[in-house]
């Protein structure tokens, strides 16, 4: 599952904050514990811990003292409008600087999104 090049603890976050886009952890869900984490995917608690403490930097996740970490309220919306300034700044913002440089019309470029994205709905 966790094979890619990135560190380990970055694909545990991303697998994690994955859930909470997709649904499949909701608001105020708990999450497996670092221990169960590491068990289950025979990981080092330690990375399991480091993935999830960034979680917590990030307000993804947040910790109830004895209980274990939590889903926090708002983190989907949270980590929606991060992805969504991060498509704008790496991927349309090259797209509109290419078609500037084609000399594409704003007519042009809105009327191929509107027949693409139509196509999609």
């Amino acid at each position: 599952m966790f094979d890619g090049p990135e560190p380990l603890y970055v694909q545990i976050a991303k697998h994690v904050r994955d859930q909470v886009l997709s649904g499949d952890l909701a608001e105020e869900e708990q999450v497996m514990s670092t221990t169960q984490f590491a068990t289950t995917y025979r990981i080092n608690p330690a990375t399991a811990a480091k993935a999830f403490a960034n979680l917590v930097d990030e307000g993804v996740l947040y910790k109830r003292r004895g209980l274990g970490m939590f889903v926090t309220p708002g983190a989907r919306e949270l980590l929606l409008a991060k992805d969504r300034e991060l498509f704008v700044r790496d991927v349309l913002d090259p797209v509109i600087d290419a078609a500037l440089v084609l000399g594409l019309s704003p007519d042009v470029l809105t009327a191929h999104i509107d027949r693409r994205m139509g196509e999609k709905s």
